[in-house]
């Protein structure tokens, strides 16, 4: 595959098979950590799905352990970069560069051909901003679905979690950080549906079986009116208003502390000193939480016959 992308797809797979294009997130020894190559190589893989007219619809899936647990920090502006080249030292950079990932994003929400997030193992962080601007999100029943980022790294990028779940929920999930099962995830409306992990591939794939009988320019006329909808409702102004905000949140106190720790201690440090507090970080969507948990996600899910 090298259409327009020197040679080829280094951080993605692209297949199309029976009416469907499957992009697959192909970092899985990172747990497919967001680059700006991947988003590159996502946003061209999601224009050629669209013009394909053999293509009724798209997967976006990940492999390995996980969906996607975000963006790769180590790819964070001022890392690697060359002269002449935004180095995310200004306000201004800083948002430049959100923008731009942004609109690689969008992709998803503007092509035309609906889109389906198969979501397993971890969805965090940026992940669960490519998983939403997909049309339809089918979730492992013990998939985990969070931004821990939001406690010390910013605010979220881009934000349709309040179009899916409502005020509340956004609010619950977006000011602690905590993460909730693929299962709770469908009880509030985040995802469309949860199903058991061994039984996800199945579920996505029959969903693309029943696409494919429709005539590409219906699914798209009935994907735009929907999508129309939520934009009548703010939902793509939302999305410039999100950049800017978490360029703002950059300014915090906590996010510069952060850094800093990190430069000290590292990442997988810095991560667990900042989550050690919120215990295993689950919200439980229909028991109570109490003060304090310490019960590892193998415990939740025995409770739950998973």
């Amino acid at each position: 595959m090298t259409d327009g992308l020197g040679e080829g797809y280094e951080h993605i797979r692209y297949q199309v098979e029976e009416g469907r294009a499957r992009i697959t997130l192909a970092r899985p020894d990172v747990h497919n950590a967001i680059t700006e190559r991947m988003l590159e190589e996502l946003e061209h893989a999601c224009w050629q799905a669209d013009d394909d007219t053999e293509v009724h619809c798209l997967i976006l899936k990940g492999e390995g352990r996980s969906f996607c647990a975000g963006y790769d920090l180590a790819e964070l502006p001022g890392h690697g970069r060359g002269p002449r080249r935004r180095g995310g030292r200004t306000h201004d950079d800083d948002l430049w560069h959100i923008e731009r990932c942004n609109r690689r994003i969008r992709a998803l929400w503007e092509m035309h051909k609906p889109s389906i997030a198969q979501i397993h193992g971890n969805c965090l962080a940026g992940g669960t901003g490519l998983a939403l601007a997909c049309d339809m999100l089918i979730a492992a029943r013990d998939a985990r679905i969070g931004f821990p980022a939001a406690r010390s790294m910013g605010a979220l990028p881009n934000n349709l979690w309040l179009y899916n779940c409502g005020p509340q929920w956004a609010k619950r999930l977006q000011l602690t950080g905590d993460s909730i099962t693929g299962e709770d995830a469908a009880r509030i409306g985040l995802v469309m549906k949860s199903v058991p992990a061994p039984d996800l591939e199945t579920e996505v794939e029959g969903l693309a079986d029943r696409l494919s009988l429709i005539d590409p320019d219906l699914l798209a006329a009935n994907k735009r009116i929907t999508n129309l909808g939520l934009e009548l409702m703010g939902a793509q102004v939302l999305q410039r208003l999100a950049a800017e905000n978490d360029a703002r949140a950059h300014h915090a106190r906590a996010v510069g502390n952060s850094v800093r720790t990190m430069r000290e201690k590292g990442l997988k440090q810095t991560l667990r000193d900042r989550d050690e507090p919120f215990g295993d970080g689950w919200a439980r969507v229909a028991e109570p939480e109490g003060r304090t948990s310490k019960r590892t996600k193998g415990e939740v899910n025995a409770e739950k016959g998973g």
